[in-house]
């Protein structure tokens, strides 16, 4: 039975990453509106009647979206380090990273669903996740400095996590990156440096 099985799932699993492929290109080409089940069905390659035996609706194929930009960008990777840092600082560090790293590569779909949430509530359930996402990153930061006795006086933690999420918002590294034209070298540097001046007692 297992010898059936696993041939089974991993058709399953190739199909699941083809429609997520699919979605993805659909909206980074043609904006969230394009990326309708049937469109996705036929860009896959697959019947319309296969793309509801993975997804049940637009809404479920836009949330594992989400999982699979990350898993395809590697976003534990990119996160480790800052989960991982020893100190308020070198969190700091790290979140500047992730933004000048990480989120430059989803930032293709992650701007065309935020152009789309006033009007698309598929695209505004997944802008919800995304960002809550990356919110946890940036309270992780400002906990430690908390912690540590380090973090300003005219910030609380939540106000000082509100800020840090703005300072690396898509807005921020779409402006430096390709209408300012820094290399991401340069925005990582100038956003630690950045965060350490704002946050830092």
């Amino acid at each position: 039975m297992a010898a059936i099985e696993t041939p089974q799932n991993a058709r399953s699993r190739h199909t699941s990453q083809a429609l997520l492929k699919a979605a993805r290109e659909l909206i980074e080409q043609q904006g969230p509106a394009a990326a309708t089940m049937a469109a996705v069905a036929e860009r896959a390659g697959v019947s319309r009647r296969a793309i509801y035996l993975h997804f049940s609706s637009r809404s479920e194929l836009l949330a594992a979206l989400f999982d699979y930009l990350n898993e395809v960008e590697d976003r534990d990777a990119a996160f480790r380090p800052l989960w991982q840092a020893a100190d308020g600082i070198a969190a700091l560090d790290a979140r500047a990273q992730v933004a000048a790293d990480f989120l430059p590569r989803i930032m293709p779909t992650a701007r065309a669903i935020q152009q789309a949430t006033r009007y698309d509530p598929d695209a505004a359930q997944h802008w919800e996740l995304a960002t809550a996402s990356r919110y946890d990153g940036c309270l992780r930061a400002i906990e430690l400095l908390a912690d540590e006795g380090r973090l300003a006086p005219q910030w609380t933690i939540r106000t000082g996590a509100d800020m840090l999420l703005a300072l690396s918002s898509f807005d921020v590294i779409d402006l430096l990156l390709n209408e300012r034209q820094w290399t991401r070298q340069q925005l990582g540097d100038h956003l630690s440096a950045l965060y350490r001046r704002v946050f830092l007692a």
